[in-house]
């Protein structure tokens, strides 16, 4: 499905129910708004795992402006204001109130720039390996940590250059090390890739024009609402010392929780994510 935000229409999906007859009553559960990685990559990398998190709430899931199945738009407007903008205009447009904003990744830097920008609306905020800055210097090191030179140097090449060539590189050096589970965690992830649609040219516009300037450190105060930051001791490409950093600039409202894996703790411990997840949104 499609809706209209203004200048761009983004796709969407819907599991589970908003209203749930209980006999003579209708309970009204969260909507669960989730917001993908990449960038450049689509919503299906919550398929179908995040299926189970109906029984709590209404899941939906969106892909973000010239992501996935949604509309490019202008160039110009590929932003992180923008990207956090748009998750307000997206749900005023489906008339949802006071979501529960899981974003990880690089949904978790769209998810910081919208909480910053707009602390008022949402109800709860899950930032799932992500940062609130770039730490090129922390990230590097991660990398040389669990794969040597070779692999830090392919780092340092795709961040400050992000051609096919080094691309390549990145994916036969790098992109193993994002999981502590090796070839199961590989063969995830290629067959997320398989059934996403990918738009390359965001990830290029990602890397050169936004990469460099990422920061929104100063603005962790302003998020209002309670919020779970979630990171994982070996993730290479959002290092655990940014996740401690978003959780202590946000303050009293944030509950860091730190694991023993690599990027994404859905990925890393799926089990332990979705007990966490649910306590946290039922709390």
């Amino acid at each position: 499905m499609k809706i209209s935000i203004g200048d761009v229409s983004l796709w969407f999906d819907v599991h589970g129910q908003k209203l749930v007859a209980d006999g003579p009553k209708l309970i009204e559960r969260p909507t669960l708004v989730l917001l993908h990685g990449g960038p450049g990559f689509d919503h299906t990398q919550f398929k179908p795992e995040f299926d189970r998190f109906a029984e709590i709430g209404q899941v939906v899931a969106y892909d973000h402006r010239a992501n996935g199945r949604s509309d490019e738009g202008s160039p110009d407007r590929w932003t992180m204001e923008q990207w956090g903008d748009d998750v307000v205009s997206f749900c005023n447009a489906l008339g949802i109130e006071k979501p529960v904003v899981i974003g990880s990744s690089f949904g978790g830097m769209v998810a910081i720039a919208y909480a910053t920008r707009h602390p008022d609306h949402p109800g709860k905020l899950v930032l799932d390996s992500t940062s609130a800055r770039m730490d090129d210097d922390a990230m590097f090191a991660v990398f040389e940590r669990l794969g040597g030179p070779e692999a830090a140097a392919a780092a340092r090449k795709f961040w400050s250059d992000p051609s096919a060539e080094n691309l390549g590189d990145y994916g036969r050096l790098c992109i193993p090390l994002y999981s502590r589970r090796g070839a199961e965690a590989m063969a995830e992830m290629i067959d997320m890739q398989a059934r996403s649609i990918v738009n390359l040219q965001v990830l290029s516009h990602f890397a050169t024009n936004i990469h460099p300037t990422f920061y929104f450190s100063a603005g962790l105060p302003r998020i209002a609402c309670p919020t779970l930051v979630l990171g994982g001791d070996d993730d290479p490409v959002c290092p655990l010392v940014g996740t401690k950093e978003i959780a202590s600039g946000i303050g009293d409202n944030a509950r860091l929780v730190t694991y023993a894996g690599g990027h994404g703790m859905p990925t890393e411990q799926k089990d332990e994510f979705f007990a966490l997840l649910a306590a946290f949104v039922a709390g």
